[in-house]
């Protein structure tokens, strides 16, 4: 099996047969099987393997892309015509990777090492793809209807959507899209489109400038993919910025180089989320990897490469909230540095950011990876939402507090939401009692009603002290908690 990040990635047919599957953590999959072998994942030899298929795919047609390091997707429809239907077209892509992999099985949609699908959208191809099926025109919805929700990619989200009963992705996409929205924020609204055999991504993007590309000369000449993804880090960088500035992040990147001879070689990536710097310097590595190791139609370079050029050819609209450091600032780039570097040793998902996903409580939080588009928030609100402005400091384990009134009693909440008495004195240990200059609420709130293990009835306070600081208080069972702080 092969592993990354101590996570399951891909298993021989021998491993599946005892229960190992992609996504087990590493000790569950040897406990399953404690004989099988482990090998750790290593993306640049994977990019570098796979590169003899895009070679292979792009004599068919030139706008192959490349999804990751053993995925890619090409458009049927184009193609399709000039080979004379898409059965033809099948019949031909299986064909060149059978060849390309020297592998037999070129008869059918899959074979030893690979598995070619065909469907409407690039997550229903996806899905056909790891299933070896051709899905017809205008029929991925369907296909799509039976699979987990497991497939969505999101193992929080399905699990608790399978503890509601929504066990596959029809149950899914025949719940209406405003309770989604409601219940599971822009996240869920997201897995309910795809569910419904819609793109994720919106069809309108925004139309990049024409001059969003950035290019550098190579001398001495470099032959190498570390050397390559050094000088490309800071071309990225720089086309990164570019984009920032129009509000635009690039999803469609074309990496263009020229050998010393004169040769030309093009590749075009894409990519689900936004690239960052450090995922655009990586895959500039992989592609020049993948061109060294040889390929075929001449794609391997005949000499050292002394021309490099990026250009994003796609762009949306980026995240409305700025980023952590503005690019002013003189820490900003080291930051970025350490970061991207980090990236590099744990993987994309190692370094994570924390952003508001909706709910009630400002503890809700999503985390995303570095570098990813930041959510949008639910169209719908959540009863029993804290107004804003959100809290500047969320305590990970909220404080025990006293909240008394004006004869010294405890402030206490009703059923109804009713106050028992204008709060006064607010007492938490360690810190001086603070008398209570203005206060708002209080805001009830019942979550998980449905479950009785769980369920919690809780009321929040906000409360501005005469010192000049602010916090937000909750009760629950009788008891005040300062749950967050204000600037």
């Amino acid at each position: 099996m092969v592993v990354q990040s101590n996570l399951v990635v891909a298993a021989s047919e021998a491993a599946l047969h005892h229960g190992i599957r992609p996504g087990l953590r590493r000790r569950e999959a040897q406990a399953r099987c404690p004989g099988v072998a482990v090998v750790e994942r290593q993306a640049g030899q994977e990019a570098a393997s796979f590169e003899r298929v895009v070679a292979a795919l792009a004599e068919l047609t030139p706008e192959v892309v490349v999804l990751q390091p053993g995925e890619c997707a090409l458009a049927t429809r184009g193609p399709s015509r000039y080979h004379g239907g898409e059965a033809a077209l099948v019949r031909l892509v299986c064909s060149a990777v059978a060849q390309a992999l020297g592998t037999g099985g070129a008869g059918g949609v899959s074979g030893p090492r690979w598995r070619v699908g065909v469907a409407d959208g690039l997550f229903a191809a996806r899905q056909a793809a790891r299933r070896a099926e051709v899905v017809p025109e205008g029929k991925s919805a369907g296909f799509l209807a039976r699979l987990p929700v497991a497939c969505l990619g999101r193992p929080e989200l399905a699990d608790l959507l399978v503890r509601l009963g929504v066990r596959t992705l029809g149950h899914l996409a025949r719940l209406p899209e405003p309770a989604v929205a409601e219940r599971f924020g822009p996240d869920g609204l997201l897995c309910h489109r795809v569910a419904r055999g819609l793109d994720a991504q919106p069809l309108a993007t925004a139309a990049p400038a024409p001059d969003l590309s950035v290019g550098t000369e190579l001398d001495p000449p470099a032959d190498r993919g570390e050397a390559v993804a050094f000088l490309a880090r800071a071309l990225a960088g720089e086309l990164c910025q570019r984009l920032d500035r129009l509000g635009l992040a690039c999803t469609r990147l074309r990496v263009d180089t020229e050998t010393g001879h004169g040769q030309r070689l093009s590749r075009l990536w894409v990519a689900d989320l936004p690239l960052t710097p450090a995922a655009v310097a990586e895959r500039v590595r992989w592609q020049v990897e993948g061109w060294a190791a040889g390929g075929q139609g001449g794609e391997r370079p005949t000499a050292g490469l002394v021309g490099l050029r990026l250009a994003a050819e796609e762009a949306v609209p980026a995240g409305a909230q700025p980023s952590l450091w503005a690019p002013s600032c003189a820490g900003s780039r080291r930051a970025e540095q350490a970061i991207a570097r980090l990236q590099q040793v744990l993987g994309a998902g190692g370094v994570l950011r924390a952003v508001p996903a909706g709910g009630r409580s400002p503890a809700d939080q999503l985390l995303v990876p570095w570098g990813s588009p930041l959510p949008q928030p639910s169209p719908a609100p959540w009863p029993g939402q804290v107004p804003p402005p959100s809290p500047a400091a969320v305590h990970p384990e909220p404080l025990p507090a006293r909240l008394e009134d004006p004869s010294g009693q405890p402030v206490q909440v009703s059923g109804r939401g009713s106050i028992s008495g204008p709060p006064c004195l607010l007492r938490v240990r360690g810190w001086p009692p603070g008398r209570v200059g203005g206060w708002a609420g209080p805001w009830p709130i019942e979550e998980r009603w449905w479950d009785p293990a769980s369920r919690s009835r809780r009321a929040r306070l906000q409360v501005g002290l005469e010192d000049g600081s602010a916090h937000l208080l909750e009760l629950e069972a009788g008891a005040w908690r300062v749950a967050a702080s204000y600037d």
